[in-house]
């Protein structure tokens, strides 16, 4: 899980990036260290679970990814099967080729586990 962690950390514009699960507890993390991955872990699960609470309610498909857009960077939370893959990025990075990455990133971590 590192490996592919320490992979897509190596992707233009990507800062950091962890595996959180559904309840909030980092599984594994490479976050740069001005982050606190606790904190951004209980962040992910939080928003994750309030946005489907209201998917569930409209009565539409899962969620598949959310993304938070700050003065600082962005925040990119994606289901992983297994839990929450959390991405952080710098402000200016291309959304496309991140989202391309994370994809690629969460078909490693399911086959490895």
């Amino acid at each position: 899980m590192y490996d592919v962690l320490n992979e897509l950390n190596k992707t233009t514009g990507i800062t950091g990036s962890m595996v959180v699960g559904h309840d909030g507890i980092v599984i594994a993390a490479d976050l740069d260290e001005s982050f606190e991955g606790d904190t951004i872990g209980a962040l992910a699960a939080s928003i994750t679970a309030n946005i489907q609470k209201s998917l569930d309610r409209l009565k539409t498909t899962p969620l598949k990814q959310v993304t938070i857009e700050a003065d600082e960077g962005k925040l990119f939370f994606t289901d992983a099967g297994l839990g929450i893959l959390v991405v952080t990025t710098e402000k200016s990075v291309n959304i496309g080729l991140i989202r391309l990455e994370i994809k690629n990133a969460i078909s490693k971590l399911k086959v490895n586990a």
